[in-house]
């Protein structure tokens, strides 16, 4: 069994815990947080070891990045390349209940929980989050560090940018596209492409501007 160490102690690392337990994938080490107050505590039964920096001190674990925001991954996978840390020691975490059909790829230091969905050609980047009830469907690309909330649904041949960030339940007409660092809202069903950067909400989706919903187009 391969050890593991979760980076950052928050409610994904939780998440994680309880997946590569269930499934006896990995022997989790412990987690490294870089919050001095969480030194030495314990999360779920794994304890708190040290700062991020401590990866290099532990040769033989593997590591997942458990950090919600995808551009909070992307600085510390950057952060512990830096360091020297290789990229070959960052490993995938799937669910059990997850299957991933011939054809479909998923990239290292991504994690997929509890029931996802992937039906044909998809592929997804490194270190992408997704979380319960995520439905991919035939030939979606995913680029990498891009989050999925609890229930988000793609169509088929939909492209979503590195960094984007998908709310719970959101949805994606079949090919369109999600720019890189977008954010869509809960439940938002978005029928058109996405710019980079924009965030965009409600049925259908549309761009927002300070603070308030503007017509598409407009």
């Amino acid at each position: 069994m391969n050890e593991l160490l979760l980076i950052a102690a928050g409610g994904l690392a939780r998440e994680v815990l309880a997946t590569v337990r269930e499934s006896g994938q990995h022997d989790v080490v412990g987690i490294l947080d870089d919050d001095e107050d969480k030194a030495g505590s314990v999360v779920d039964g794994a304890r708190v070891l040290g700062p991020v920096s401590d990866a290099l001190r532990y040769p033989q674990a593997r590591a997942v990045v458990c950090v919600g925001a995808g551009s909070g991954r992307a600085r510390v996978v950057a952060r512990l390349a830096g360091l020297g840390f290789p990229q070959s020691r960052f490993t995938t975490v799937v669910d059990s209940s997850v299957r991933i059909p011939a054809g479909c790829r998923i990239g290292v230091g991504s994690i997929l929980l509890g029931h996802v969905t992937l039906t044909a050609g998809v592929t997804l980047g490194e270190h992408v989050v997704v979380m319960p009830g995520v439905t991919l469907t035939h030939d979606d690309v995913v680029e990498d560090f891009a989050t999925f909330a609890s229930g988000v649904s793609l169509g088929g041949g939909v492209r979503i940018g590195r960094a984007a960030y998908l709310g719970m339940n959101a949805s994606v007409r079949e090919g369109t596209s999600v720019g890189a660092g977008a954010m869509i809202g809960m439940g938002a069903v978005v029928l058109r492409d996405v710019p980079a950067d924009a965030t965009w909400v409600g049925v259908p989706a549309r761009a927002m501007r300070s603070g308030i919903p503007s017509r598409v187009g407009s």
